[in-house]
């Protein structure tokens, strides 16, 4: 059991960024800072199957991709990496990568990543806040300039690079090509609402996304039947004894837990294992009625 307000590691990359705000007042002095992992406050406490994060973008990332959870076992790894990306903000002109533009074979992928021509080969779209896209294991993918987005992802941190835009790190031609679906990728899941304060973002045995969105002033019970994080984008909150607000997190594992939102309401990202939502997660309380 147990409600803990998560604590935060500070990840800097030569693509992040100089400045936070106003989803953190962490210092960064420094090199830039491209990600914010949240992490339990019990450190002796069991690891988290899933992983959630802040990403900072100043330039594009690398064209990437992560293996699957079979392909990972195979080279001595618990688990493989799939993800999904909440848009928090970006730029008027922001875009992401995923998948190509057409198939691909192994000899062909090969000699795109090693001559560099991968790069022209990705299929960019345009993004703006309150997008969700869904990153399976295996798709080609990369994240342009200009966007802060919250990413939630089994924990890992294997990333086999294709093109990284003259930077001086490694390309992992290999087992880029072992592991990519490359080609264009399937449809993007459908958002649904399952209730008039949850809707659901993704669905997948990796993990559940949803999205609440919580009245000024109200109050809620969380029931953590597994590992949940909670994520405030909007308003503030004070969920168990924690006061939370933009940019903080909750972990609960196997513990019940209230939610007394704020004069400005709340809105905020919960995430658990998958691959099916928890219907009784959340319901409002008598004294909200």
């Amino acid at each position: 059991m147990a409600i803990e307000h998560a604590s935060v590691q500070v990840a800097r990359k030569p693509w992040g960024v100089a400045d936070l705000r106003p989803w953190s007042n962490i210092d960064v002095s420094g090199d830039p800072v491209g990600e914010l992992w949240f992490q339990r406050a019990d450190k002796n406490a069991s690891v988290p199957a899933l992983l959630l994060k802040l990403l900072f973008t100043s330039e594009p990332l690398s064209i990437q991709v992560h293996p699957d959870d079979e392909f990972a076992r195979s080279i001595g790894l618990p688990n493989g990496k799939t993800e999904a990306w909440y848009i928090l903000a970006a730029i008027p002109d922001a875009r992401v990568a995923l998948g190509l533009k057409r198939h691909l074979t192994p000899q062909e992928l090969r000699a795109a990543i090693s001559d560099g021509s991968i790069a022209g080969l990705t299929h960019w779209r345009s993004i703006s806040k309150g997008d969700v896209i869904f990153v399976p294991a295996g798709t080609i993918h990369a994240i342009g300039a200009g966007i802060v987005l919250a990413e939630i992802q089994q924990r890992s941190d294997t990333t086999f690079r294709l093109f990284d835009y003259g930077r001086p790190r490694e390309l992992h031609e290999d087992s880029a090509v072992a592991v990519s679906d490359a080609g264009p990728i399937q449809a993007q899941p459908d958002s649904r609402r399952l209730t008039p304060a949850r809707t659901i973002l993704v669905a997948s045995p990796p993990f559940v996304l949803e999205r609440i969105d919580l009245p000024p002033n109200s109050n809620w019970a969380l029931d953590a039947d597994r590992e949940t994080w909670i994520l405030v984008i909007e308003g503030s909150a004070r969920i168990g004894s924690a006061n939370t607000s933009v940019g903080e997190a909750v972990f609960i594992e196997n513990d019940q837990t209230g939610i007394e939102v704020g004069p400005d309401g709340m809105s905020g990202l919960i995430a658990y294992p998958g691959p099916d939502p928890v219907v009784g997660l959340l319901r409002k309380t008598p004294e909200s009625e």
